[in-house]
């Protein structure tokens, strides 16, 4: 097989910008009911994006085609090294982030029209609790969040059953209620909308 030595390059550089992107979004994946947050999706793509590397290694040898300058062989060095460590560092940071706030995942059932779903991650820290909405289509994925809110004292109106989801036709409405005690004290109401 004649395959340049620049299709494992690239291969392995596209791959790990992928997680590097994913360490540092608002992406999130949903799996047979389970969420994976971007710092896992990018912990993933990480380590799949050495496997394509090392195989097209493997296939393509230095007789079946000339091999990259070395200028060109260092500058693909850096560009892999800078993606590998900002994937990194994203994905340390998305994880930590997640264990100091005690981060907590939910898929709201029921689902919408379409098999559009709703997740919510809550967290809270010291006197304050913080919840994001995404909304999640047929594929899985949410490339961002739908809307966010904040309530006192570290409540967490979707773990203590306190919010309302509605859908129609045209997408859905989740409604966050705090308490007399734990109000919400900024956002609240968040459309859902799945790009139907």
């Amino acid at each position: 097989m004649r395959l340049s030595p620049a299709v494992p390059v690239a291969a392995g550089i596209g791959s790990q910008a992928l997680a590097a992107v994913a360490s540092w979004s608002s992406l999130l994946l949903v799996v047979h009911g389970r969420v994976v947050p971007g710092w896992g999706v990018s912990a993933v793509l990480l380590v799949l994006s050495l496997v394509p590397r090392w195989a097209l290694n493997r296939v393509v040898r230095p007789a079946d085609a000339p091999g990259l300058t070395r200028e060109q062989a260092g500058r693909a060095q850096r560009a892999s090294v800078l993606l590998i460590v900002a994937a990194l560092l994203g994905t340390v940071w998305g994880a930590v982030g997640d264990l100091v706030s005690g981060a907590a995942y939910h898929v709201l059932r029921p689902s919408g029209p379409g098999g559009c779903t709703v997740v919510v991650r809550e967290t809270s820290f010291l006197v304050i609790g913080n919840g994001e909405a995404y909304a999640v289509g047929r594929t899985g994925l949410a490339l961002a969040e739908s809307g966010s809110w904040t309530v006192d004292d570290g409540y967490r109106p979707v773990e203590a059953g306190t919010y309302e989801l509605d859908w129609t036709r045209d997408g859905g409405l989740l409604r966050i209620s705090g308490t007399s005690t734990d109000p919400v004290l900024q956002g609240g109401s968040t459309d859902i909308d799945c790009g139907w």
